[in-house]
């Protein structure tokens, strides 16, 4: 666990409370890469957890904040997105986009607007975890309030 809170959850904290959110940044034990960890960690269900994953949409970053229980339909999304191909990103990619690491990027503080979609599935829980810019980090937050910092799209992605 890191002795501080690391520079990118710093940021990430701060843009949260730009935006009004009611979660606070929360420092986990061990590192959080997959929703698996991040439910056993926190003690919650797996769909709870919303799993942040970078696409590479036609060249363009494309943020899918997924219920950690589905897995994405890429070919769906394509067409939700109104695109030609999505394909998952490189960590290079995600971290341009982002300026985050995988496995800890969160849903906002990054250097330019990324395009977001949320999973329907995920208004099912009243807190969802969503990642905190590190992968040590998370902050509780609602399928609403995710729609409302992101800017983005509901949708259902499988």
């Amino acid at each position: 666990m890191p002795e501080k809170l690391p520079a990118n959850a710093v940021h990430v904290a701060g843009v949260l409370r730009e935006l009004g959110a009611q979660g606070e940044i929360v420092v986990l034990q061990e590192k959080a890469p997959t929703a698996a960890t991040a439910a056993a960690q926190l003690g919650c269900e797996l769909g709870a957890i919303a799993n942040s994953l970078i696409f590479d949409a036609d060249g363009a970053p494309l943020l899918v904040l997924t219920s950690g229980a589905h897995r994405v339909d890429v070919e769906l999304i394509a067409r939700t997105a109104g695109v030609a191909r999505v394909r998952r990103a490189t960590p290079e990619f995600v971290r341009q986009a982002t300026g985050q690491p995988i496995g800890g990027v969160a849903p906002v503080g990054h250097p330019r607007p990324v395009r977001t979609l949320v999973d329907t599935w995920l208004a099912k829980h009243d807190v969802v975890w969503a990642a905190g810019g590190h992968p040590h980090t998370v902050f509780p937050t609602s399928f609403d309030e995710l729609l409302r910092m992101t800017d983005g799209a509901s949708v259902d992605v499988e």
